[in-house]
């Protein structure tokens, strides 16, 4: 069991390298052998999200390098996006905020370097004009280079600030959320005011210097790619714009046509508040009848575990797990067992494409055996909703009373009338009655005939139904 803060893959990772070391003493044709590997998802995470930020990264600098039509430029822009991380992790540290797939996978760097762009175009702008007012100068000095800079810098931070500021401000009632959904939330909104408050801070101080001292400080700009695409979109922006002022009641027609399109479009849209992280393998939580013997959820396993490996050749391994460990950090009775299906890469799926066609054809194979029920989920997911509410299904009704076949009924009707809402689907009701029980009345009077005692005869029948412990040897 991981203790609470532990880092999971290091955890894993002495927890594989000491197994090898109990193989070498474990007897001839014994093996031990891993079916699920919290590492991979671990890793998957990770590596998600340092594709995204490399990705963002590199997108933005081509982007900033093609619109501003100056490598140095853009260059000076592209440096604030590792400072401000640097700030950020640094902040996070400071903090104790995790950096996970939620808090590090939510940082726009389009965002971040906001306020350093519009102060380095305006720097470029002014050193450019400086031609027009005064074309004997055609290179700068280091000192006029710093009073264009400063003079430019000034001018331009008010709108600098101000843009951030917003987008800082948006991000701030994320951090009234409480319970599970603070939890989940909160680091993200940390970790982006964390790298906003560090651009804003380079903006200030940091982008104007290095401005002056690595942009060109030649005042003739020579017209290069990003001018002639900017030329062929002003060219295509024009005549539509002086359209639009001209003919403002079609404008606005349409405008209020494509809205109310929208909000229809909106109200028939499903959602979900947190999508779920597919973790690629599936943990189908499998139930009989309750107070069946441990024969029958042995013999249900086993039919539900041949179907599925027969019938879906992306899945590469079937465990069951039946009622609970010495130790059950998850109690379950006898007559419940989880089933790990442990999948191929999804490029290796032939049954189906997505996550939820795969699990539907599976239910639809599963459901010629009678008397059995079946939950998919994700395994970390399904831990994680049991630790929550008791339940492992992410969407619980609870029903509380003292007569069970009254709370069956209900259950049952409760089940019914929910199935027909849209956006409801592996609709699971617990069996909690189904099997007969039989009832021993004893005749006091018939066993004081006969010399017994109750004692004796309970664990005769203990014994007949459960059996009993005869000896140890």
């Amino acid at each position: 069991m991981m203790l609470k803060g532990a880092n999971s893959s290091e955890v894993i990772k002495n927890v594989k390298a000491r197994i090898e070391q109990i193989k070498k003493t474990l007897p001839e044709g014994v093996d031990i052998e891993p079916f699920l590997d919290r590492k991979k998802l671990v890793d998957n995470a990770i590596s998600t999200v340092s594709t995204n930020l490399i990705e963002g990264a590199l997108i933005v600098i081509f982007i900033l390098i093609l619109f501003l039509g100056n490598l140095r430029a853009g260059l000076v822009v592209a440096s604030v996006i590792p400072l401000s991380m640097l700030f950020a992790i640094s902040m996070m540290n400071l903090f104790g905020v995790s950096g996970n797939l939620m808090s590090l996978g939510a940082i726009d760097f389009g965002l971040i370097v906001d306020g350093a762009v519009i102060i380095v175009e305006s720097i470029l702008h002014r050193i450019s004009a400086k031609t027009i007012h005064d074309a004997d100068v055609q290179k700068l000095d280091q000192e006029e280079m710093d009073k264009q800079v400063n003079e430019s810098a000034s001018r331009m931070m008010n709108s600098a600030a101000f843009g951030q500021i917003i987008i800082f401000i948006v991000y701030l009632p994320i951090l009234a959320l409480v319970g599970i959904e603070g939890r989940m939330f909160g680091p993200m909104a940390q970790t982006v005011m964390f790298a906003i408050l560090g651009a804003f801070l380079l903006s200030l101080t940091y982008v104007p210097m290095m401005s002056a001292l690595f942009l060109s400080k030649h005042t003739r700009h020579n017209r290069n790619f990003s001018d002639r695409m900017m030329d062929f979109f002003q060219r295509c922006y024009n005549p539509v714009i002086n359209s639009a002022i001209h003919h403002r009641g079609i404008v606005i027609g349409i405008a209020v046509a494509l809205l109310a399109v929208t909000i229809f479009a909106f109200s028939r849209l499903g959602g979900e508040f947190i999508p779920q992280l597919d973790e690629g393998d599936f943990a189908v939580e499998t139930r009989v009848l309750s107070g069946s013997s441990i024969d029958q959820i042995i013999e249900a396993s086993t039919k539900a575990q041949k179907i599925i490996l027969k019938n879906f050749p992306e899945v590469k391994q079937v465990v069951n797990k039946i009622g609970s460990g010495e130790i059950p950090t998850d109690p379950m009775p006898l007559e419940a067992g989880d089933m790990m299906v442990i999948l191929k890469d999804k490029k290796d799926w032939v049954s189906a494409k997505t996550r939820e066609e795969l699990t539907d054809t599976m239910q639809k194979a599963l459901s010629v055996i009678p008397g059995v029920t079946f939950g998919f989920q994700h395994p970390i997911q399904m831990r994680f909703n049991e630790l929550i509410t008791g339940a492992k299904q992410d969407v619980v009704i609870k029903l509380y009373g003292e007569d069970l076949d009254v709370l069956t009924d209900y259950a049952g009707e409760i089940g019914k009338q929910i199935k027909h809402i849209q956006g409801v689907e592996d609709l699971y009701i617990e069996e909690v009655t189904g099997l007969p029980q039989i009832q021993i009345q004893f005749n006091r009077d018939k066993i004081a005939q006969y010399g017994l005692n109750i004692k004796d005869i309970n664990r005769v029948i203990k014994t007949a139904f459960a059996g009993e412990t005869a000896g140890l040897v």
